[in-house]
């Protein structure tokens, strides 16, 4: 077995998934792993800095992937939703982490083991702008 059959796949890193993966998304799970409670539409909205057409179109991906669930209520008399992750939402979302560490990880390793740490064509005795 070669180095390079070793290496094959090293990088792919399967557990990304992509409908975490985008930024919004990322964003909107991140505050409700924070909120076990749930949190209702406008706080999400500014704790995400997304309009509201933006997030209620990442709750609904969210949603249709059975990271979320939207419960619409009433509060003081006015419309409310209240948005929460799922128990599956949550050991995805775990689980997508631990991948993002490994990513990490990995990329630490390379500049550190790689040609001249990364620092190819450098003058050691300068510093990167």
């Amino acid at each position: 077995m070669t180095a390079s059959d070793r290496d094959d796949g090293r990088f792919s890193y399967e557990g990304l998934d992509r409908v975490i993966h985008e930024r919004a998304r990322l964003s909107v799970l991140t505050s409700l792993v924070a909120h076990p409670k749930g949190l209702p539409f406008p706080d999400l909205k500014r704790l995400c800095g997304l309009t509201d057409g933006n997030l209620s179109r990442h709750l609904a991906v969210l949603s249709e992937a059975d990271f979320v669930t939207l419960q619409k209520g009433f509060a003081q008399n006015r419309p409310q939703t209240v948005c929460r992750l799922t128990a599956s939402g949550r050991q995805r979302f775990i689980g997508y982490l631990g991948v993002l560490e490994q990513v990490v990880r990995d990329a630490a390793e390379a500049a550190e083991s790689g040609p001249e740490s990364g620092r190819r064509g450098l003058d050691p005795a300068t510093k990167p702008a």
